[in-house]
């Protein structure tokens, strides 16, 4: 179950990776468009900082339900008559 989650985490980490590679792109190579101001005067360079804040908080609620839904399962059947073992057996008679 812990790797499930570490392989949840990084799918998410790389998801966020993506998203702060493109701000750190366009910075680099077109800072004149972090200049433009698309909503209410406000520049994209404010905006989609404030979109990487709310897509760390996004992604760490979607992380927290993710690995508490697969929590609440349980990780071990019942063992059947099957499988019993010898001890168990013993244990019977």
């Amino acid at each position: 179950m812990d790797s499930k989650n570490a392989r949840l985490g990084l799918k998410l980490f790389f998801v966020y990776l993506f998203l702060y590679g493109g701000f750190v792109l366009i910075n680099t190579f077109s800072a004149e468009t972090m200049e433009m101001t698309p909503i209410a005067g406000i520049n994209l360079a404010i905006l989609y900082g404030f979109g990487l804040i709310v897509a760390a908080l996004v992604l760490a609620l979607i992380y927290g339900a993710l690995c508490q839904a697969e929590d609440a399962m349980p990780a071990d059947p019942q063992p059947d008559s099957a499988t019993e073992t010898a001890s168990d057996k013993e244990d019977s008679q």
